[in-house]
C-alpha cells in the first residue's frame, strides 16, 4: 500500500467535509482500501439521520514519482449493513390484482400467455362477434390457460363451494332459480347470482355454491324468545254507565184499562225515557191479559164439543133402545 496516500487522513478528511456541507455530518476515519496502484480510498462516518450505515469515500492518489497526494473525488455510499430501498421494480411488473384504481390504467402487455388472437378460437367459445361482423370481431379472445386460471381462482375465492355460507347453505346455486349459468365451456361450473337479497348479487358464483337467499329455502315460524309484554291497561278511557233504575209499572197483573195519559193536567211532563219505559211495561200487560182470554175462550170451546157429543151419544142410545122395543112387539104380534 502506499505510504504516501495512506497518511493522507487530513486531505481525505477536509475533502468529506467538503461534500457534506457540515463538519458534523462526518464521523471518524474508518479503514482505508487499495483500489489500484497509488490509488486509495480513505472511509469515513456518516452521521447523518436515516443514513444508518452510510460512509464518505474520499479517493486519492499521487503521480509516479510524486511526493504529495491529490484528491479524486468524495462521495456518500452505502456499507454492508447500511439501510437501502428496495430494489426498483417497473410498474409494469410490480403492480398486482387489486391495485387498479379508477383513474389508473394498465400498461399493454403484448405476449400476454392469457390471451390468444380471436381467429384461432373455434370451439364452443368462439367469440360471436366474429360471426356477424365478417371477421371484425375481437382481435384476442381469453385463451385456455387464461380460463383455467380464472376458473381455479373463482373457484378457490369467496365465491366457491369452500366459503362459509356455501358450508352452511342447504342447497347449491346450480338448484336456486336465481341462478344465470354462464356461456361457453365455464356454463358447467359457474353462474351469476341474480338475487338482490343474497350477498353473491352481481357476481360470478360456481354452481357447488351457497347462501341463504335460496329460492327454495324456507324457515319454521319460531316462538319468540322474549317475554309476553305486559297488558296495557287504558286509564284515559270513559265508558258512560246509567245508574237510574228503570221505572216498574204496577198495572202488570190489572185488567185490561184504557191508557192513562203521558201527563195529568197542572203536572210537569215526566221525562222521555220514563214515559217510554211505562208504554214498553203497559203494552207487555196488554199482551198477557189477550193470551190469557185466548186460552180461556179455547177451553170453553173443548168443553162445549165435549157436551156437544155427549148428548148426541145419549141420543143414538135412545134410538137403539126404541128399535129394540118395536122389534119385540113385531115378535110378540106375529
Amino acid at each position: 500500500m502506499d505510504a504516501v496516500l495512506e497518511k493522507a487522513v487530513d486531505l481525505a478528511h477536509e475533502a468529506a467535509i467538503e461534500a457534506a456541507g457540515d463538519r458534523e455530518a462526518v464521523g471518524p476515519h474508518l479503514s482505508v482500501t487499495k483500489d489500484a496502484e497509488r490509488l486509495l480510498t480513505h472511509q469515513f462516518a456518516c452521521t447523518l439521520p436515516g443514513y444508518r450505515g452510510w460512509v464518505w469515500a474520499v479517493t486519492v492518489a499521487r503521480p509516479p514519482r510524486g511526493r504529495e497526494a491529490t484528491v479524486c473525488e468524495a462521495h456518500l455510499v452505502p456499507a454492508d449493513d447500511a439501510l437501502l430501498a428496495p430494489s426498483w421494480i417497473p410498474w409494469a411488473d410490480r403492480v398486482r390484482p387489486g391495485d387498479l384504481e379508477p383513474t389508473m390504467v394498465l400498461p399493454h402487455i403484448v405476449e400476454d400467455q392469457r390471451l390468444m388472437p380471436g381467429l384461432e378460437e373455434h370451439g364452443e367459445d368462439e367469440d360471436a362477434l366474429e360471426i356477424w361482423e365478417l371477421g371484425l370481431g375481437r382481435e384476442r379472445v381469453l385463451a385456455p390457460e387464461g380460463r383455467d386460471s380464472a376458473a381455479e381462482r373463482w373457484y378457490r375465492g369467496s365465491h366457491g363451494p369452500t366459503a362459509a355460507s356455501a358450508i352452511a347453505s342447504a342447497a347449491p346455486c346450480s338448484t336456486c332459480a336465481f341462478f344465470i349459468p354462464l356461456t361457453g365451456s365455464m356454463r358447467l361450473a359457474f353462474g351469476a347470482c341474480a338475487n338482490e337479497w343474497s350477498p353473491s348479487d352481481g357476481r360470478i358464483v360456481a354452481v357447488d355454491h351457497g347462501c341463504g337467499a335460496h329460492s327454495q329455502t324456507d324457515v319454521e315460524n319460531q316462538s319468540s324468545r322474549w317475554p309476553a309484554p305486559d297488558p296495557v291497561i287504558d286509564t284515559d278511557a270513559a265508558d258512560p254507565v246509567s245508574l237510574e233504575e228503570p221505572a216498574k209499572s204496577d198495572d202488570a197483573d190489572a185488567p185490561d184499562a184504557p191508557d192513562a195519559p203521558a201527563t195529568a193536567a197542572g203536572t210537569d211532563e215526566a221525562p222521555a225515557g220514563e214515559a217510554t219505559d211505562a208504554s214498553s211495561d203497559k203494552g207487555a200487560a196488554a199482551d198477557k191479559d189477550a193470551a190469557a182470554d185466548k186460552a180461556e175462550a179455547g177451553t170453553g170451546e173443548d168443553a162445549g164439543a165435549t157436551d156437544a157429543a155427549a148428548t148426541d151419544g145419549d141420543q143414538a142410545t135412545d134410538k137403539a133402545e126404541a128399535g129394540t122395543g118395536e122389534a119385540a112387539e113385531g115378535d110378540q104380534g106375529r
